[in-house]
């Protein structure tokens, strides 16, 4: 029997959409990316093709409330995390069963204004105070 095995998931894409937040009846922010990676190849006649895949992210807590505020569509981001599969009944009673990433750290790439927010000349010299990174 295996005593430990490995759960671990790195993914280097772009959002393809903004972050959708919502609020646990706790209180909890949750947070979920669409995140798209690409990957080409030729075939063999020679042509390229291309493949994306599209990968279902979830946040949870503090992690949650500052990707919903600093990300944006088509930024590129660094997530690492671990597949978790979860199942529930929709409303008309169906099971629905669904693999996502749960995010364990994250890290947004590229350079500032490159699918941030856009910020004021005042602000930018507390920006650096408010970023958790």
């Amino acid at each position: 029997m295996q005593k430990s095995s490995v759960n671990k998931v790195i993914l280097v894409g772009n959002l393809g959409q903004d972050p959708e937040s919502r609020f646990t009846p706790q209180g909890t922010a949750v947070t979920n990316l669409s995140i798209a990676t690409n990957e080409s190849w030729k075939d063999q006649n020679g042509d390229i093709q291309e493949r994306t895949e599209w990968h279902r992210v979830v946040m949870y807590g503090r992690m949650a409330e500052t990707a919903v505020e600093y990300m944006k569509k088509g930024q590129m981001v660094y997530v690492e995390g671990r597949l978790n599969t979860r199942e529930w009944e929709d409303q008309n009673q169906v099971k629905r069963k669904t693999t996502e990433i749960r995010c364990d750290n994250f890290t947004m790439l590229g350079r500032r204004g490159n699918g941030s927010p856009q910020q004021n000349s005042s602000d930018k010299e507390n920006v650096d105070d408010d970023l958790p990174f």
